[in-house]
């Protein structure tokens, strides 16, 4: 009865733990960088997570190849960390708004980073993004069929709390 009771007590007080992922964006020069942290407690074993510029009023834009719309200098993506969280290597196009990047494995405390061009194609700064730009730029993840999304608001950064990953 006191080991039924024990357990009744762990189960009743057991939380969930979340995979609360962050995603950073550092402008630069000539590349600039996008940095993803699972700052959650559980693994990420299988998402796919987007990251949509269209919704910036900007015109934000990947500027990876001379041609196509991107102003002066361009960058093709590179992974530069946690290249092993990537189940494949996304495929991105110059003038492309949105990226779609396939973890697996994504473990507490673990980065995944990628360097790329970003432009805007309104004439404002164009060649530097500021993180007023990136207001309206949205991302989403999809875990089995839960699907978390959130929208930068004025800043270059947002959390995304992934409630439900139980371990």
């Amino acid at each position: 009865m006191k080991l039924f009771c024990v357990l009744t007590l762990a189960c009743l007080t057991a939380s969930q733990s979340y995979a609360d992922i962050h995603l950073e964006f550092l402008e630069g020069a000539p590349k600039d960088k996008f940095i993803l942290t699972n700052e959650g407690s559980c693994q990420v074993k299988n998402a796919l997570v987007k990251i949509d510029l269209s919704g910036a009023a900007a015109g934000l834009i990947f500027d990876v190849t001379a041609a196509g719309s991107g102003v002066e200098v361009f960058q093709p993506l590179e992974i530069t960390s946690g290249a092993e969280h990537f189940s494949t290597i996304p495929k991105v196009s110059d003038g492309d708004q949105s990226i779609t990047l396939q973890l697996q494995n994504f473990g507490p405390n673990k980065v995944v980073a990628f360097t790329i061009d970003v432009d805007d194609t309104t004439g404002a700064r164009e060649i530097t993004v500021s993180d007023s730009e990136f207001e309206g730029v949205s991302v989403s993840a999809t875990m089995g069929e839960k699907l978390f999304s959130a929208t930068l608001q004025d800043r270059s950064e947002v959390r995304l709390d992934m409630a439900g990953c139980i371990t």
